[in-house]
């Protein structure tokens, strides 16, 4: 597997982590755990747009990707 594979894989991952965090912080009544889950939320937000970076920066610089000279 490649590393943009490994990328794409992990921010899929991250994505839905992100909305498992956004259910669990509306779904619950406890306001400590709704807290919590919204930090967790914020915190994945940002882990899914460094990731996102990554990914972007791998695609765009991956010599399979460019045309041949």
């Amino acid at each position: 597997m490649t590393i943009q594979a490994d990328l794409e894989k992990a921010v899929a991952a991250a994505q839905s982590a992100l909305g498992t965090y956004e259910t669990f912080s509306v779904s619950t009544l406890d306001e400590s755990a709704k807290q919590m889950f919204k930090d967790m939320s914020s915190d994945m937000e940002r882990h899914v747009g460094q990731l996102r970076g990554r990914l972007n920066y791998v695609t765009q610089n991956n010599a399979m990707n460019k045309p041949l000279s």
